[in-house]
């Protein structure tokens, strides 16, 4: 027992590493300095040949050669897609309003899973979806009297396809994530190149880049794709709420951006829910880290 304790809080640990990682990724994207579509050449490139290396380190090109091919193609197209989404969402609205309508997208997966696969859903994971559905709305009403709505609309279109990745990945569970992640970086770099003008940025620009795609990024991911060899993938999940809390604080403190009265309501609303509906769902499984995880 005291082994498996102990796995546990290792995994904890590297979970809320992984999270606290992440949840910088806003800031490094406004402190670029530059147009959404140089921060999305950039992140793409230098997240592909991070995470490139990192996933040969680990083995995971091998898995990604044994993986079928059209499931590894697809959700690496939507890992693009959403990164892309991502920049032009957190460049044209609040970072607040980006992550509360971001962490819907497990619940855009549950939908997802029960159209394609039709898997059950929990009772309480329909809850949450009206829950959800009542605070992106109400995220979008503090929108429409300013010039956040495009970037609310990019924020929802991003949680759509990565609910939409996760079905896929759910069904083709073979497929590896760090390999794929690397393929969707180029991805975002290629939809992105046709609108960017990426040479002749300021050095401190090409900096913070080089920071958010070769260190942080990677450091996020791969501690989070580790997590998931000693604790079990709802619980981090759980841990993914904590996102929703430090990315906005990180942008307040450093640029002075206060989230709306209605993103505040909205995101602790969902906050709760979430954290309920984790709590709940981790309550229907018996505690059995995954042995082996993959990358």
């Amino acid at each position: 027992m005291g082994d498996g304790l102990s796995r546990q809080a290792l995994g904890m640990l590297i979970a809320g590493a992984g999270v606290l990682a992440l949840s910088f990724d806003a800031l490094l994207v406004r402190l670029a300095g530059v147009g959404p579509w140089e921060v999305a050449v950039w992140r793409g490139v230098f997240i592909a040949l991070s995470l490139a290396v990192v996933a040969g380190w680990l083995g995971g090109w091998q898995r990604a050669v044994r993986a079928p091919l059209g499931p590894l193609l697809g959700a690496s197209l939507m890992f693009g897609l959403n990164g892309l989404l991502f920049v032009l969402a957190v460049m044209h609205t609040a970072v607040a309003n980006v992550v509360v309508i971001l962490s819907i997208a497990p619940l855009f997966a549950a939908a997802c899973t029960r159209l394609f696969l039709r898997e059950g859903v929990a009772a309480h994971t329909w809850v949450a979806m009206v829950v959800a559905v009542i605070a992106v709305g109400t995220v979008f009403a503090g929108s429409l009297d300013g010039d956040g709505l495009l970037g609310d609309a990019f924020a929802l279109g991003a949680a759509i396809v990565l609910g939409g990745n996760f079905t896929l990945l759910r069904r083709f569970p073979q497929v590896p994530r760090l390999p794929t992640v690397s393929l969707g970086g180029a991805v975002t770099a290629l939809l992105a190149w046709t609108s960017a003008a990426p040479w002749g940025l300021a050095a401190e620009s090409y900096a913070v880049l080089a920071l958010m795609g070769l260190v942080q990024m990677p450091l996020a991911l791969g501690l989070l794709a580790t997590a998931t060899r000693y604790i079990t993938s709802p619980e981090v999940s759980l841990f993914m709420l904590v996102e929703m809390v430090l990315a906005p604080v990180w942008v307040a403190a450093w640029l002075g951006e206060s989230p709306s009265p209605q993103t505040l309501v909205a995101g602790g609303l969902l906050l709760t829910t979430l954290a309920v509906h984790s709590v709940l769902a981790l309550r229907r499984l018996p505690h059995q880290p995954t042995p082996t995880g993959r990358t």
